[in-house]
């Protein structure tokens, strides 16, 4: 396949991704605030709504009717192996602000392709914003009402100018490297907590420059990865393995990887 097809095909399921973000937002945005939203606890002790699988729901009958060869790896419904085409979803990422009408939350869609992640959209209705990327193509954010800008992560160069997200402190006792992190964050200038997949497109938009969790599934990152690669910037995971493959990952804008990977990698 030559390049230029290659992009064509990504560029068809970056066109279907946004249309299946379309239909979930409708059912994320008609069970937010609810008085009839109904929350359950999983087997973890994480939230998750009707909203959670209806919203994943409506996206596999999309899948099931326009890529009906492809597999599917989404947190509520089931998780398939790739046949070399696979789509990963999170139907709402950050559930628990969603069930506290906070209204930082987001549907992640993204396909793998021969073990690469190639395609991604993230969609957060209560931000009026979205973000997007294909393999080759650049990274875009659309604001509700405005064209599509395209977006770059930063260039700071400098852990002590460096601006960091973390989602939580938790997990990275359980990993045994909260030390190390808390080393990092007294070096660098700023610390804020974000969280989920807004730091990652925070990052993307050039506003933050670091972003790291201790403890992902693919389904929390699969999305994130074409649109901060496609910025310049690096996802890895703490082995600077690149992907989201490794169970946690670090974003960057790509100057600051290398020692950030010394602080908190293993």
């Amino acid at each position: 396949m030559s390049i230029e097809a290659e992009r064509q095909n990504w560029q068809d399921d970056l066109d279907l991704a946004i249309a299946m973000a379309d239909q979930a937002d409708q059912v994320t945005m008609g069970y937010f605030k609810s008085p009839d939203l109904h929350v359950v606890r999983k087997s973890d002790n994480t939230p998750v709504t009707q909203a959670d699988k209806e919203a994943e729901a409506v996206i596999r009958r999309v899948l099931a009717q326009a890529r009906p060869n492809d597999t599917i790896y989404a947190e509520e419904l089931g998780k398939q192996e790739s046949n070399g085409r696979r789509w990963i979803i999170d139907p709402i990422d950050g559930t628990k602000n969603y069930v506290r009408g906070v209204p930082v939350w987001a549907t992640l869609i993204g396909l793998e392709a021969d073990h690469q992640m190639v395609v991604g959209a993230v969609s957060a209705p209560m931000l009026g914003t979205r973000w997007y990327a294909a393999r080759g193509q650049g990274a875009y954010m659309v604001r509700q009402g405005e064209a599509p800008k395209a977006i770059h992560v930063s260039r700071v160069d400098r852990m002590e100018d460096a601006s960091m997200s973390l989602s939580s402190l938790t997990g990275w006792k359980a990993i045994g490297r909260r030390e190390r992190l808390l080393d990092l964050t007294d070096r660098i200038w700023r610390l804020r907590g974000f969280g989920d997949f807004w730091q990652y497109m925070l990052l993307a938009q050039g506003a933050i420059d670091l972003a790291a969790e201790p403890e992902l599934d693919l389904y929390d990152m699969g999305a994130l990865v074409p649109i901060v690669t496609e910025a310049g910037g690096s996802f890895t995971d703490l082995a600077g393995n690149p992907g989201p493959w490794g169970g946690n990952g670090l974003a960057s804008n790509g100057l600051l990887h290398k020692e950030a990977l010394a602080a908190l990698g293993d």
